[in-house]
């Protein structure tokens, strides 16, 4: 691990980070895990686990007995496979699709519904006793995970058909690999529409954006750093304008607290307009309005003075209102928005997205926007996603952390088992 930037992003500091990341040697001293190797490694997650499904007799898997609903089970990553399937086939979907992380099937569910079970690893104990308890109830089942695993045995002894993944390393590198085979099955049971030539427009997305984030590419012109640069020393706040973007917001606050450490806040506009947008006024906001704006929600409160000082303990908030450089020199950690833009957003949310860069602007809340392209949802996803997941790994190395390293989580279970 490199040395420590400490708790105060100066000047100084945001070079180092800079230099860190265009340092061939440093990046590769950084990360000896490897996690940049398995986010190169999306394309390939893709094609391998098309050829894994083409293996895989789904015959019993067809569209004239489409099922009630869907129900996805996983935890982490195998989850967001289920969200993602739920992003991809929209609202209008004939099938409604429901993503469980509990170690229970909703009561309603049975034999009229579907169950796709999915762990990485395979071992995962929600994801193992809700599949078990689909089999009894007899829903139509079908697994993903690691081959010879107690997933792959309940999948032999249900007769259920299993899609084994070849997993290259940590599960929230591996994307990719879970919820391609959750889209097939479903192609399968009639609810998506996708086809071959979207799933190899999905990879050679995947491809284009790691050659940009490789690296050797310098910050200057490489997304994903400069995405991570944008925010070092910040509290990142990701917002989607879609259901789609919302599923890659979630993945990016994911990886932001898996692989850089930093805590992050997940939304969705229009519901983040209704709560989240909230902090702007908050000790995070470097020219918050809550020390001069009387409160909206009760007008019959009285305005906060003019005169600041007679306000007890306004020091303990240790911001310089009206100079924000100074409150980063004091150790304050400001707000970043990060916006994930999706071109299939409503017409109200893009009023509404226009109104929020307004109002970050005016409270000091630095903004980064990302706009998804590409015709189909599934290759608007993955350009994003890829681009998110080099930036969290980036982030990580600029500031000093083996993006590789679980030691909280890694203890936490230790505690648990």
């Amino acid at each position: 691990m490199s040395d420590d930037l400490g708790g105060d992003w100066g000047g100084a500091e945001f070079v180092l980070a800079a230099d860190r990341l265009d340092t061939p040697d440093v990046i590769e001293a950084a990360d000896p895990g490897d996690m940049l190797r398995q986010v190169a490694s999306a394309a390939a997650q893709v094609r391998t686990a098309l050829r894994s499904c083409q293996e895989t007799d789904l015959s019993a898997l067809t569209p004239q007995d489409r099922p009630r609903a869907i129900v996805i089970a996983g935890i982490g990553g195998s989850a967001l496979a289920g969200e993602l399937l739920n992003a991809v086939t929209g609202q209008a979907g004939p099938v409604q699709i429901v993503v469980s992380q509990a170690e229970r099937l909703p009561g309603w569910v049975g034999a009229a519904d579907a169950v796709i079970a999915v762990s990485c690893s395979g071992s995962t104990p929600q994801t193992l006793a809700i599949a078990a308890e689909a089999a009894r109830r007899g829903c139509r089942l079908a697994c993903v995970g690691a081959e010879g695993s107690a997933l792959h045995r309940i999948a032999e002894q249900s007769r259920a058909p299993f899609v084994p993944v070849v997993s290259a390393g940590l599960p929230r590198s591996m994307l990719w690999a879970l919820a391609i085979p959750v889209l097939v099955i479903a192609e399968r049971l009639g609810v998506a529409g996708i086809g071959a030539e979207v799933y190899e427009q999905a990879a050679s997305r995947l491809e284009e954006v790691s050659h940009q984030c490789r690296p050797a590419s310098e910050s200057f012109v490489n997304p994903g750093k400069s995405l991570a640069l944008d925010l070092v020393g910040t509290l990142p706040m990701v917002w989607g304008t879609s259901v789609l973007s919302g599923v890659a917001a979630k993945r990016f606050a994911n990886q932001l607290s898996e692989n850089a450490k930093y805590p992050a806040i997940a939304g969705v506009l229009p519901e983040a307009a209704h709560n989240q947008v909230a902090a702007f006024d908050g000790p995070f906001a470097p020219r918050s309005s809550r020390l001069s704006a009387p409160s909206t929600e009760d007008p019959s409160l009285p305005a906060v003075p003019d005169d600041l000082s007679d306000i007890p303990d306004l020091a303990a908030w240790d911001l310089d209102l009206d100079d924000t450089d100074a409150g980063e020199e004091n150790g304050f950690t400001p707000l970043q928005l990060v916006l994930i833009a999706d071109p299939d957003q409503d017409q109200r949310v893009a009023v509404q997205r226009a109104a929020v860069t307004d109002l970050a602007a005016q409270r000091g809340v630095a903004m980064s926007e990302l706009a998804m392209d590409g015709e189909h949802p599934l290759v608007r996803l993955a350009g994003v996603i890829q681009l998110t997941d080099y930036a969290s790994v980036y982030l990580a190395i600029a500031s000093g952390i083996d993006p590789g390293q679980a030691v909280a989580v890694n203890d936490l279970q230790a505690r648990t088992e």
